[in-house]
């Protein structure tokens, strides 16, 4: 496949949208220690969870992103002005919540806020990959996903490449793209 947002085969880009991402998200997160793993790396090295679970989407689909796919700039501005802010917001008035009612109802809605963004950013993903601008296949023999995603997200550290592996194992096989 080439840059062109025309790539994607007329086959994959169906696969895609039936795949939808936010489904393959919480299926994945759902599955043993990814959840730990996702947070671990969201909280010590700031990766940001949906774009690392739209890698692992990608590479479920034999799919691998090269290069800053156009659009991509936008949804991290999105995620940074919208989803971050309503997370720390909500993390901020845990203990509070704990002994007021009131900001634990408080603290939910922000929790149910931060889904809603989170959704719309796995949305906008989805989209950006359905498009096909820098998305390509890697081809019959997939590279190692722990490997890719670390050099991509810039990840070097011993418990942080532990969790990328936890996410390979726990990830289902690639499937060729067609």
């Amino acid at each position: 496949m080439n840059s062109d947002s025309t790539s994607l085969s007329d086959t994959l880009r169906p696969r895609l949208a039936a795949d939808r991402l936010w489904d393959f998200a919480l299926a994945l997160y759902a599955r043993p220690g990814v959840e730990a793993a996702c947070l671990r790396l969201q909280d010590e090295a700031g990766v940001d969870v949906c774009e690392l679970l739209w890698h692992c989407w990608l590479y479920h689909h034999g799919l691998m992103v090269t290069g800053e796919p156009e659009g991509l700039v936008e949804i991290r501005r999105w995620q940074r002005e919208v989803t971050v802010p309503l997370r720390q917001l909500r993390r901020t008035l845990k203990a509070e919540a704990q002994q007021k009612r009131g900001v634990a109802d408080v603290r939910q809605h922000l929790k149910h806020a931060e889904l809603a963004a989170e959704r719309e950013t796995l949305s906008r993903l989805q989209t950006l990959a359905e498009h096909g601008n820098g998305i390509h296949s890697f081809g019959k023999e997939p590279p190692c996903l722990a490997k890719y995603l670390a050099s991509r997200l810039a990840v070097q550290k011993k418990s942080q490449l532990s969790a990328l592996k936890t996410l390979e194992t726990r990830l289902d096989p690639p499937t060729e793209p067609r």
